[in-house]
């Protein structure tokens, strides 16, 4: 079984960073594609971006583009999420997860996730 442990967010004004962090244990960090989902409140949890197992291949909503960025480190176990110029839109609960692949399948990407972290709440405020 493999844990994850988000943390990093918090309440922070329109245009603010933050960023997001993800320590995985019980598992080989490495044979673990990972993600990061969101849920506003009131909405679906909806895919922000994924990074391959070796960390050389990303992608992301578009929404998203251009703002943030996901990078790993298996030598840390740990999984990033770099925020910035951050919109009150993005006020949503974070969640990290891991699916063992090489890869997350973007068009199903939820469906195919094995491990969910328990999320960290992100607010900005406008």
């Amino acid at each position: 079984q493999v844990q994850l442990v988000e943390s990093g967010g918090g309440l922070v004004q329109a245009g603010a960073s933050l960023r997001l962090s993800c320590a995985a244990s019980g598992g080989t960090f490495g044979s673990y594609a990972m993600a990061w989902f969101r849920q506003a409140p009131g909405k679906e949890r909806e895919f922000v971006a994924t990074i391959n197992r070796s960390g050389g291949n990303t992608y992301y909503v578009d929404s998203v583009k251009g703002r943030f960025t996901i990078s790993r480190d298996n030598a840390k176990n740990t999984v990033y999420l770099q925020m910035e110029s951050l919109k009150p839109e993005d006020t949503a609960v974070y969640y990290c997860a891991a699916r063992r692949a090489v890869l997350i399948p973007v068009t199903q990407a939820e469906g195919s996730i094995d491990y969910w972290g328990q999320g960290t709440q992100v607010t900005v405020s406008s």
